[in-house]
């Protein structure tokens, strides 16, 4: 059976190894990133017209008033898990995005100009949603819910996570992630469980890091969403 390495916070790792399991893989679960909460001290403009939300986490970690503040107004989320995390919330009306946050912002740039939008969103993130919403004229709210960190572990931590077995696959989520497991290759007591990974990353962004160093080894899903991911794992190296 084939070992795949999820790197992915909780609980969506969990979440994933379940997955994997149902299609046969054996997951082994080594977060590398972890979400928490931040303190949100934020007041909504009135003319505000719609809600934006590019993480599931933005939702999860979001102080319920403030989302009961904002659940009337139209929601506009990156893609299927997303929306999902927005409707368990309680936001009333949400429509289910392309999947991507530069494709979500160009979905939605041609009514928003000229009106205020909310966007629910974490410390870590790329500007560019925020950039394309504003050049079409516009005005976006960032309200962070959540930080992103990293999780350091020990050498011997990682052996035993991984029984000392080298890993066949690895997903990777983001490109902190990418970076962390650069770092654990780096350790001259770990690389050889990387030595003959295949990387399976959900966007070029996410692979980045991995490149001049798993040059081949690193695969790209071909939409930014884990059914892509998952679906490399099927496919002929």
């Amino acid at each position: 059976m084939v070992r795949v390495l999820v790197t992915r916070p909780e609980p969506g790792a969990s979440r994933t190894a379940r997955r994997l399991e149902t299609l046969g893989f054996q997951p082994v679960l080594l977060p590398l990133t972890a979400t928490r909460a931040v303190p949100v001290e934020a007041s909504i403009g009135a003319d505000a017209v719609a809600v934006a939300v590019t993480s599931a986490n933005a939702v999860r970690h979001a102080p319920k008033p403030l989302v009961a503040s904002l659940a009337g107004l139209p929601c506009h989320a990156v893609g299927k898990r997303t929306a999902e995390a927005c409707r368990a919330a309680g936001f009333l009306s949400v429509a289910e995005g392309p999947g991507d946050a530069e494709a979500l912002a160009d979905a939605i740039a041609g009514g928003l100009a000229g009106k205020a939008i909310v966007y629910l969103c974490g410390r870590v993130r790329l500007p560019t949603f925020e950039r394309r919403l504003a050049a079409a004229g516009a005005h976006v709210q960032p309200i962070e819910t959540y930080d992103t960190i990293g999780v350091d572990y020990g050498d011997a931590e990682v052996v035993a996570v991984l029984s000392g077995q080298p890993v066949e696959a690895a997903l990777l989520y983001s490109a902190k992630a990418g970076a962390a497991v650069v770092g654990l290759m780096a350790r001259p007591t770990l690389r050889y469980l990387f030595e003959k990974t295949q990387f399976l990353a959900l966007s070029t962004r996410v692979g980045q890091p991995m490149e001049g160093i798993a040059g081949s080894r690193v695969r790209i899903a071909s939409q930014p969403e884990e059914d892509a991911l998952l679906a490399l794992l099927s496919q002929p190296r």
